[in-house]
């Protein structure tokens, strides 16, 4: 399914969308190149979860923020990762165990990414369209019948 995101209040709608579906063991996997969203879709799903002013800074560097939501969230950031197993050293594993994750670069986790994380995973790979975005949105597991519930 593909969903179109004229603007970053849009991306941050869909982020909100996607959070009420969440249950612990789903993982959200955000794909896309440096500046597509990926970080406001992670804002808007996290402030949907816990309060709209929730600070939300982007785990770039400390690689994972924690939040306590109904159901838990955390949010990857795994661009800096060298090595796949290093999102078990940072609790990738632990947090599917208490809840969700939002990752952003999932790509990190290698050829076979399910392999770190459980069978239930939406996937949003955001591109460049025009002068807004557009997200290309698949599940697994349980994700494959919500799918037509992720919109805008």
């Amino acid at each position: 399914m593909k969903i179109e995101l004229p603007d970053a209040e849009a991306t941050t709608r869909l982020g909100q969308a996607i959070a009420p579906l969440l249950a612990p063991g789903d993982s959200v996997l955000l794909y896309g190149p440096l500046g597509m969203g990926k970080s406001t879709l992670a804002r808007g799903l996290i402030r949907a979860l816990t309060t709209p002013d929730e600070d939300v800074p982007s785990p770039t560097f400390t690689l994972v923020q924690f939040y306590e939501s109904d159901p838990p969230v955390a949010h990857f950031d795994l661009y800096r990762l060298t090595r796949p197993e290093e999102a078990f050293e940072i609790g990738l594993d632990e947090a599917l165990d208490e809840g969700c994750a939002v990752i952003e670069w999932p790509e990190r986790l290698g050829e076979a990414p399910e392999r770190f994380l459980g069978p239930d995973r939406l996937t949003l790979v955001i591109a460049e369209d025009g002068e807004g975005r557009l997200a290309t949105v698949s599940g697994a597991g349980r994700w494959e019948a919500l799918i037509d519930h992720v919109r805008l």
